[in-house]
């Protein structure tokens, strides 16, 4: 057990996307005022991911934690993150290294030593922070994983915080799912929950009331708050969030498709791009239709997403639009623009030779088993109606990437491609559109060609977006007995 010398509070979900996230975001904005906070989430599964400064790969969402909290992002707040690659096997990434290829049950067999590597890395938190706020992932109650769940019963009994339930309103079922999760949960992490959030409310609070009431007497356990429905500004955490993201009605004239490929990764890439125009998301069995520009985006897999774009037809509907709209590739969607893609095995199993859709001129070498995860500041060096405004100017990302490209025309330092018409772009760099200056550039470009007037928004930085964020949590939650659970 680590013994937690400083206070903590842990936060667990009845089940996934319910915002355990955003509330641990918040709290560690509103802590960050006083004292030095970190987030800490021992497993995560995303393709959302982030790389620290050191070069580490971790989950997004406690990258955006950190920030909130005032402290650089380490590979110690999410020691191990878990990226899907299909038929139940996830690349394991330890402490923000690339461990291993691992199915399912071949994991669950190593959970011994990931504890060990979750013990230690909180111990170096403790040493750094005054306050630790964890999370929890999928539902808590997940009773057929208990022996083998490390991010929820066993970051509870490794740490014996005490516990805050968050459950979320909107799709139903809130009493009984929080109710249910605290019945199911063992004794010794049953006793440690401290109190409950009830999350994305859009009704009258004077109706909900008894509820809230019933609840209480039922479980012994207080509800510190119900938190309104609110349109985050910070990034995705994963891709349940694309269901959302269709469900939201956007009347923006200006449409951008984004080519949702089976093993989308990192598709907050694109949510910049929300501000000013409606972004589609694009199965690879819909019609593309007309749109003003196409994104392919990150991939876990770009071999196999490139036979299923070929397989599906979009591939001959992405190329039919070379030289009328810009279309960009990002990582794995920069990879399959060019001509060919050799794999010696590292990306699918069997050395091989694949054509690519040809739209630049690139070849791209998968030959070992090694990814470049590095933070990166470039300068543009490109022409086109697009990129030639911000000629010379500074951009900055990331890149996270197996595979070595090359390209006979580098557009952003010694990184990305352009094909001759100046529309077709290419690049490594995750994070593009955060540069308020391509996403200029790019909308003006777009704008002015659908002949409407682009007028550049009011951009929210970072902080404004978590300051937001903790006013609501803060106006809608129990402040003193939150404070009072997490011992300060």
């Amino acid at each position: 057990m680590v013994k937690m010398e400083k206070n903590s509070v842990l936060i667990l979900g009845t089940a996934s996307h319910v915002g355990k996230s955003s509330v641990v975001t918040a709290i560690c904005r509103i802590l960050s005022r006083e004292y030095r906070v970190a987030p800490f989430k021992a497993q995560n599964m995303s393709l959302n991911s982030w790389i620290t400064k050191d070069g580490k790969e971790i989950g997004i969402a406690q990258a955006i934690q950190a920030k909130a909290a005032g402290t650089e992002p380490t590979a110690d707040m999410n020691p191990v993150l878990l990226k899907p690659k299909g038929d139940c096997v996830s690349q394991i990434i330890l402490l923000g290294e690339p461990y291993a290829d691992r199915s399912a049950g071949q994991y669950y067999e190593s959970i011994a030593e990931m504890n060990e590597v979750l013990e230690g890395a909180l111990k170096r938190l403790c040493k750094e922070h005054d306050i630790i706020v964890m999370e929890g992932a999928g539902g808590a109650a997940e009773i057929n994983l208990y022996e083998r769940d490390i991010v929820n019963i066993g970051t509870a009994r490794l740490t014996q915080a005490p516990i805050i339930l968050v459950g979320d309103i909107e799709r139903g079922g809130v009493f009984a799912s929080l109710y249910g999760t605290v019945a199911l949960l063992p004794e010794d992490v049953r006793k440690n929950v401290k109190g409950f959030i009830i999350n994305k409310f859009r009704g009258d609070l004077e109706i909900l009331k008894p509820g809230l009431k019933q609840l209480e007497e039922k479980t012994g356990i207080p509800v510190l708050g119900v938190l309104p429905y609110f349109k985050l500004n910070i990034p995705s955490e994963d891709s349940v969030s694309l269901e959302d993201k269709e469900a939201e009605k956007n009347e923006n004239e200006l449409e951008i498709a984004v080519i949702r490929l089976p093993r989308i990764s990192n598709f907050t890439d694109f949510e910049p791009l929300e501000r000013s125009a409606k972004i589609r998301y694009v199965e690879l069995d819909e019609e593309l239709g007309t749109p003003d520009a196409i994104m392919i985006p990150g991939t876990k897999n770009t071999v196999n997403d490139l036979l299923d774009l070929k397989a599906s037809g979009m591939a001959e509907k992405i190329q039919a639009f070379k030289g009328k709209i810009p279309i960009f590739g990002i990582c794995g969607g920069y990879q399959m623009l060019g001509k060919t893609i050799y794999d010696s095995g590292v990306e699918n199993g069997v050395e091989a030779e694949f054509e690519g859709l040809g739209l630049l001129n690139i070849g791209t070498k998968f030959g070992e088993y090694k990814k470049r995860t590095i933070q990166v500041t470039k300068k543009v060096n490109a022409y086109g109606p697009i990129l030639a405004p911000i000629d010379g100017e500074e951009i900055k990302g990331y890149e996270i990437h197996m595979g070595i490209t090359d390209s006979c025309r580098n557009i952003f330092g010694n990184d990305g491609a352009i094909d001759e018409t100046g529309l077709v772009i290419g690049t490594y760099l995750h994070g593009l559109f955060d540069n308020k200056n391509i996403r200029d550039a790019l909308m003006q470009y777009l704008y002015e060609k659908k002949g409407l007037e682009y007028i550049p928004e009011n951009t929210m930085t970072e902080s404004d977006a978590y300051e937001e964020l903790a006013n609501v949590v803060e106006q809608n939650l129990d402040m003193e007995k939150l404070y009072e659970i997490i011992g300060i």
